[in-house]
């Protein structure tokens, strides 16, 4: 009998991995806060050298860095340490994809307190923190996340603008849902001089998202519409509406009600785009797709990540008549875009 015919022989590594995994995260979010990462670009590439830089021991500046190697965010030759190329776009301070700040959102109270008490989740069904979790009304965690995700946001935005210039660049009038940051409808508004956004969002939130939009010179085609996006009037003729990371917070009978609202909403040739992390129909494929799944169940009260065959049938019983699934260049989720 050949090698080949033999399985692999089980090994606890991966057991090891994941219950270690903690200490990942703790050290990039060490290197963070002393912005290790920064101070390399800088050109501070020896211990001693980024000691003084991060005000730190050289031995425990030395010990993280080392750590990170192993975890692939850095490299050494000699004792000089050095970016990886992923290290050094999203991780320096001063690169426009700066992702750090995203952190404060990902290690935010709410997400960590759902996945310690995840074993009550999973018995429960739904979140075990609170009666709303993080869908509660004008949560302060929605202005974390407004101001910390934009550079996440920054290219699927861009992706989407273009796609309407492309396809539908007639569209005049857009209803931006649950609008956050903002960075969808600045970008339309930005591609399209003729669009103007309806940006609806809590009061609180909106602060952030008329922020971008006069950074942007487009905040005189911004109007805030502050309010529940269940109850708010959103007005109608609208040419697009989008659906940014929403509806994942909501069981499938919510979801089908506000995308009646929105049906009701739309002009006759109106169209939906929803951004969403989207897994295939066996639901553990793409991963990062697929696990949020496990985020939603540990935050909301009935949240999941829906398959497109989901969100087809929501859209379909709301009165919507045909959706289409675009992935996304470089992001881990993808565009609906159902027609009236």
């Amino acid at each position: 009998m050949s090698t080949s015919d033999h399985s692999q022989a089980p090994s606890p590594a991966l057991f090891f991995q994941t219950v270690n995994a903690y200490q990942r995260t703790a050290a990039l979010k060490t290197a963070i806060e002393l912005e290790l990462f920064t101070a390399i670009a800088e050109g501070n590439s020896v211990p001693v050298q980024l000691a003084h830089r991060c005000e730190t021991s050289e031995r425990g500046i030395r010990l993280l860095a080392d750590y990170l190697i192993i975890g692939g965010f850095l490299t050494k030759q000699g004792i000089a340490y050095a970016l990886t190329q992923d290290s050094a776009l999203f991780l320096d301070r001063h690169s426009p994809a700066y992702m750090g700040g995203a952190m404060e959102f990902m290690l935010s109270s709410p997400l960590r307190e759902g996945f310690q008490h995840l074993t009550r989740a999973v018995k429960k069904g739904g979140t075990a923190i609170d009666a709303q979790g993080i869908i509660a009304p004008e949560h302060p965690e929605w202005v974390r996340f407004a101001r910390s995700m934009m550079p996440l946001m920054q290219e699927p935005a861009e992706w989407m603008a273009k796609w309407v210039c492309e396809h539908a660049p007639k569209t005049q009038k857009v209803l931006d849902v649950a609008a956050g940051h903002g960075i969808f409808g600045v970008e339309m508004a930005k591609k399209l001089p003729m669009v103007e956004v309806v940006a609806q969002d809590w009061a609180n939130v909106l602060t952030v998202a008329q922020e971008q939009a006069a950074a942007a010179g487009v905040i005189n085609r911004f109007r805030m519409l502050p309010g529940s996006a269940f109850d708010v009037e959103f007005g109608e003729g609208y040419d697009l509406v989008l659906l940014t990371n929403f509806l994942h917070h909501f069981d499938v009978g919510t979801c089908e009600a506000l995308l009646t609202r929105v049906h009701a909403c739309l002009a006759d040739s109106g169209r939906v785009m929803t951004l969403e992390f989207v897994p295939n129909e066996d639901r553990v494929s793409p991963p990062a797709m697929a696990e949020f799944g496990l985020t939603m169940l540990a935050i909301t009260p009935a949240g999941d990540a829906y398959s497109f065959a989901e969100y087809d049938r929501m859209f379909r019983q709301a009165g919507f008549v045909k959706s289409i699934m675009h992935d996304v260049p470089a992001s881990n989720e993808r565009v609906i875009i159902t027609q009236k």
